[in-house]
């Protein structure tokens, strides 16, 4: 029975802490785009051009 007077409070402190970090992702912009990244990754221009340097003529 007295294990729950330790347990009660730690489960609160533990449920604000959640809810703060939770709110500041939210708040921070960690939820805006979750497709946007998988999709750029999946249409990356991989021509050997695009990032070493100018475009070669053809």
């Amino acid at each position: 029975m007295e294990i729950l007077y330790l347990l009660i409070p730690l489960s609160v402190v533990l449920v604000f802490l959640i809810g703060v970090i939770f709110w500041w992702s939210v708040r921070s912009g960690q939820f805006d785009d979750l497709e946007g990244p998988a999709h750029r990754i999946l249409l990356d221009d991989d021509s050997p051009g695009a990032v070493d340097g100018p475009p070669v003529p053809r």
